[in-house]
């Protein structure tokens, strides 16, 4: 059930925000058919990827923020409420699979908690310290990347989690989809504008998609440059089902030369590491050898490789 409105004056006025604004070319939505409906909203995202790409020296700028504050350790947060919220608990799930991260490593706090990534908690969005129990518990400081997530770039639970980041040191980054005045504070503004929405104010339309577009590029990239690919596999992937497994052997046949069979013995040996199962075929060396080598090189496997190379397999690059 709704909460009564109460005093209108007391509610921010948003109809400013880009977001916010009617689309022109959907005035009549709803008298289309479906076919029309479908064909306009495939026109409209079909611009989401260009203004991810003007956006881009800003997104590179948080990255490189990031790298050196999570190779020491720190963490890769994201604050958000609503559709930015769930998006970057998302992103963040995904990275433990996908680079073998630690869970804590990249955090997504959403407003509401984990009840809102099923049921709509969006009056929790209005709380300006809605987030300060997470980032007490958390503990973040100077050593961590905190990335507020919010469409519009206004609301409260967002911006709050952000000036506490700042206080306790954190390096701060807003992802919006809107222009507007940003807090003083922050280090980095990446501004994706994506327009007004077919179904007006449906930011989990285009400024959703462009959100979840950036997330997976702030996370890809920041993983690649910590060692977490070789050439364009992942090869810090977790093995944790029949099709990460599948993959694995793959990729190790791929950049050794080995057959399915010999890849599964091989990542076996390896103790389940594609790593250290690459690095012991390409090096002709020991599972404690491939380790001692990897912990010099901090887990990248391209350095790792130049520490001793034997005769490298017919199509893989070892350099």
């Amino acid at each position: 059930m709704s909460q009564p409105l109460g005093g209108i004056s007391s509610i921010p006025d948003r109809s400013g925000l880009l977001t916010e604004q009617r689309n022109e070319k959907s005035v009549a939505l709803d008298s289309m058919s479906v076919a029309d409906i479908l064909r306009l909203m495939n026109e409209e995202d079909a611009s989401v990827a260009g203004a991810v790409r003007r956006a881009l020296p800003e997104v590179a700028s948080f990255v490189e923020a990031a790298i050196p504050r999570l190779r020491a350790g720190g963490r890769l947060i994201y604050i958000g409420a609503g559709t930015s919220g769930r998006l970057g608990v998302l992103d963040a799930s995904e990275c433990p699979p996908t680079f073998c991260t630690e869970p804590r490593q990249v955090v997504g706090i959403i407003a509401g908690g984990d009840g809102a990534l099923r049921r709509s908690s969006e009056g929790a969005e209005d709380d300006p310290r809605g987030a300060e129990g997470a980032l007490t518990e958390l503990g973040v400081g100077p050593g961590d990347a905190v990335l507020g997530v919010a469409a519009g770039g206004t609301t409260p639970f967002v911006l709050g989690g952000l000036s506490t980041a700042h206080e306790r040191g954190a390096v701060t980054g807003l992802l919006s989809c809107a222009p507007g005045p940003a807090p003083a504070f922050l280090r980095h503004h990446i501004l994706v504008e994506t327009g007004a929405e077919v179904l007006t104010g449906s930011t989990r339309l285009k400024a959703g998609t462009a959100t979840k577009m950036v997330l997976n590029m702030i996370s890809t990239s920041a993983f690649v440059r910590l060692g977490k690919c070789y050439e364009n596999l992942m090869i810090d992937l977790r093995a944790s089902n029949a099709k990460l497994r599948d993959r694995a052997v793959r990729i190790v046949g791929a950049l050794c030369g080995l057959s399915r069979e010999e890849g599964a013995e091989l990542i076996d040996r390896a103790r389940g590491s594609v790593k250290h199962a690459v690095l012991m075929a390409r090096a002709g060396c020991s599972y404690e050898d491939a380790d001692r080598r990897l912990a010099r090189s901090r887990g990248e496997l391209r350095e790792g490789l130049r520490g001793g190379l034997r005769a490298t397999p017919e199509g893989a690059d070892g350099a």
